[in-house]
């Protein structure tokens, strides 16, 4: 059995220098599953490489999807021959399979894809997808151990989510495209990773109309053919050194992403005193001399404040300047990692009560999902074990500023959802070596 890796991080000064970010981590997947659609080889650039390609390019081989990686390209081609069910090894390992039932039903007449997985955040209820596809003419049985379906043609129909679900509208999206006659789905998600897939779908001959108001209307061709795409830069990544940068006293060029996936982002940093530096080639974020103030931010839907990047700002309040209110809308459960950062001194206490904004739909429930924040807290180096991509990232931050060595144990997590963050890292100063 080999033994897993962690990271040993000593803190190291601020941290500065340049980072160039790839495509989203949230976007390149289903950018995989989508090319399962096209008659013709499809190709993806600018490809980050995470471990969640390395997975979906698995799923994809297993189905009879040819897969080739060259570093930030693949190339995806459907094989002679569709297996209509993912296999059972793939179960929990992430949320890909379930965009596959669509695709399946096009390509094969039935599907069966394991159960979702992915990060501990909070629930990720099938019934969206299921619901959905179940109003577009498919039979669907959920299981214990996944999910199957089966259908001729799915028939174009109206749709309205009970929230506007990322996952969801991609499922829509891609069953939508070959269904037969037209598809109206309102209340859908419109981040900007959902848009680039619609766009990519549109390259491969879908016929996909964007209206105001959370809708989409797509109405269904006979094919698709295959289509090329360069990926924008993740902003989540982009945002999360950005973070770095600020936390550690650094200055981090963040190369890439463009300015308008950073809107809201760039506002709240500047609203805690950060001073931006921002051009056509890169973003930069500085703290002034007396530090950063305190804020309430409310995480929400596109365009809202992201919910992927409160980890990262959870940090950066332990080292802001009086009390800061995190209030979490999207997950109920995304404050999973806050027990590791209070081990390494992190001055944090979570609430079931809605802080810092309007009740949330998890206002009469359990669920801990507000965090209050006191800075300026003095971080100490700790051993602490990661539960997820964006918890490791903040972990790295934090022992960045500790006043003593740590040790991150489950640090696959972050190199599944980050590009080289090994070696982005080292770039930037930073005193981290791998041990086994």
């Amino acid at each position: 059995m080999i033994a897993e890796e962690v990271w040993l991080i000593e803190p190291s000064g601020p941290l500065r220098g340049d980072v160039e970010v790839r495509g989203s981590k949230n976007g390149v997947s289903k950018h995989m599953v989508a090319a399962m659609l096209g008659t013709g080889e499809s190709s993806i650039h600018n490809a980050p490489e995470v471990g969640e390609v390395g997975i979906t390019a698995a799923m994809l081989e297993a189905l009879g999807i040819h897969v080739r990686i060259d570093g930030p390209e693949i190339r995806i081609e459907p094989g002679e021959h569709i297996e209509p069910r993912v296999p059972d090894a793939f179960t929990g390992l992430n949320r890909i399979p379930i965009l596959m039932l669509g695709p399946l039903l096009h390509l094969a007449g039935e599907a069966f894809v394991p159960l979702v997985g992915g990060d501990p955040i909070g629930r990720r209820p099938v019934n969206f997808h299921v619901e959905a596809l179940r109003s577009m003419g498919a039979e669907v049985e959920v299981g214990d151990t996944g999910i199957y379906a089966k259908a001729g043609r799915l028939r174009g129909t109206r749709i309205e989510l009970p929230y506007p679900s990322v996952g969801a509208t991609e499922t829509v999206l891609m069953s939508a495209v070959l269904a037969e006659g037209k598809t109206v789905l309102k209340n859908a998600a419109m981040e900007p990773e959902v848009v680039e897939l619609a766009l990519f779908l549109q390259r491969m001959g879908a016929r996909i109309e964007l209206s105001p108001d959370r809708r989409i209307v797509i109405e269904g061709v006979e094919r698709l053919r295959g289509a090329s795409t360069w990926l924008n830069g993740d902003r989540i990544e982009a945002f999360s050194y950005l973070a770095a940068g600020l936390v550690t006293g650094g200055e981090v060029r963040v190369h890439g992403c463009p300015q308008d996936r950073l809107v809201t982002a760039i506002t709240t940093l500047a609203r805690m005193g950060a001073d931006f530096e921002i051009n056509d080639q890169y973003l930069c974020a500085t703290a002034p001399p007396e530090g950063l103030r305190a804020a309430a931010v409310q995480t929400d839907t596109h365009p809202g404040f992201m919910t992927d990047w409160q980890t990262p700002l959870m940090v950066l309040f332990t080292q802001s300047q009086g009390m800061s209110v995190l209030h979490e809308t999207v997950f109920e459960n995304r404050l999973v990692y806050v027990p590791a950062l209070q081990k390494m001194g992190c001055e944090i206490e979570v609430f079931d009560q809605c802080l810092g904004g309007p009740a949330c739909r998890y206002h009469d429930t359990n669920a801990r999902h507000s965090a209050v924040v006191r800075g300026v807290s003095k971080l100490k180096g700790a051993d602490v074990t990661l539960p997820d991509i964006r918890a490791g990232f903040s972990a790295v931050l934090a022992a960045a500023v500790a006043d003593g060595p740590s040790t991150l144990r489950g640090v696959h997590h972050i190199e599944r959802g980050y590009h080289r963050p090994f070696q982005q890292f080292a770039s930037l100063g930073l005193n981290i070596r791998r041990q086994r």
